[in-house]
């Protein structure tokens, strides 16, 4: 688990996040100097910014979502749309914001993980349950108006504030 002494961190599940997400995080990052981790099984491009951290992890399914469940910590902010990854990092005392702007808590999180594992019930069957909707302006806003309200009410470390 993350030492608590430090600063909160925004950890992103890299290898699903749309692009607009990222540059969101990373603009937010730079504007307060939060401190970000975006792990992915694949390269990835990350700004300049010491504050941005980029952690690649090997192939393999749930690799990514291992590293980020065992480094996350209370106070953390992970933002990802994979149901078991926010189960196991709210267990672990992290905050879980989808890609979409949902915040997603401990009682939300059970009921989206039946309803998954519903639909991959119906998939097995050959029910066509189609995808998501294309990621949109509304859901750009949404994010970023959560991720605003994170940071807005993150502890600071008192050496960043001196």
């Amino acid at each position: 688990m993350a030492d608590q002494a430090q600063e909160p961190k925004i950890w992103i599940d890299g290898d699903g996040v749309p692009k607009a997400c990222k540059e969101i995080i990373f603009k937010a990052s730079q504007r307060t100097r939060a401190p970000v981790v975006l792990v992915a099984n694949s390269g990835q491009r990350v700004p300049k910014n010491r504050a941005v951290r980029f952690v690649q992890v090997g192939g393999g399914l749930d690799v990514a979502d291992d590293y980020i469940a065992e480094n996350c910590g209370p106070g953390d902010l992970v933002i990802t749309s994979d149901i078991p990854l926010a189960a196991r990092v709210i267990e672990a005392g992290a905050t879980v914001v989808q890609f979409r702007g949902e915040p997603l808590t401990a009682v939300n999180v059970k009921q989206r993980l039946a309803m998954r594992d519903f639909m991959d019930e119906l998939r097995g069957t050959g029910v066509m349950t189609g995808g998501p909707p294309a990621y949109g302006p509304k859901d750009r806003q949404r994010f970023a108006n959560s991720l605003d309200r994170w940071l807005s009410r993150r502890p600071r470390s008192a050496a960043r504030e001196a």
